[in-house]
């Protein structure tokens, strides 16, 4: 699983466990759902303070947030870690920046899978210039007029074609 998709299922993962809301039922769960005592023990310990709210949620989520636990056991404590202060960065962003970047996450998804590794890779480009560079390049982007970023935009496309 690639990178951002794990680091969104975790966020999800983190928003069900910070907000309350229940993933797994603990009596019968429909045919598909998962009863808590389906979950493998660590499961369980990861999802504990909602073993009592649970079967609140249709049963594909249920699947989503038990294999998301899985996910999240398979990181190294400093992935957790990491983890945990990108989700309360997240949290502490105010609701129309997240709504944008959600927004975003959907554009980029919708993208074919060609062009979705292409800015995945001109992103990894763009990490590895040095710091005062990376700054100049935002803040060029900040500055611009629409009509330049859109002859940037057409720039950047005639030298992807050459």
């Amino acid at each position: 699983m690639n990178g951002l998709r794990r680091h969104f299922l975790l966020m999800l993962v983190g928003t069900a466990l910070s907000t309350g809301v229940g993933p797994l039922a603990v009596g019968a769960a429909s045919p598909d759902g998962i009863e808590w005592k389906q979950l493998k023990p660590e499961q369980q310990k990861v999802l504990k303070k909602f073993e009592q709210r649970g079967g609140d949620l249709p049963p594909d989520r249920q699947q989503r947030l038990s294999e998301s636990a899985d996910h999240w056991l398979a990181l190294s404590p400093e992935q957790r870690q990491q983890t945990k202060q990108r989700f309360n960065n997240w949290q502490q962003l105010p609701e129309p920046r997240r709504a944008q970047i959600r927004q975003r996450y959907r554009e980029f998804r919708s993208l074919p899978p060609e062009e979705r590794e292409r800015l995945r890779k001109a992103f990894r480009k763009f990490q590895e210039l040095p710091p005062e560079q990376r700054k100049r390049l935002r803040e060029r982007w900040r500055n611009a007029s629409p009509e330049q970023r859109q002859r940037i935009r057409e720039r950047l496309r005639e030298r992807r074609m050459n």
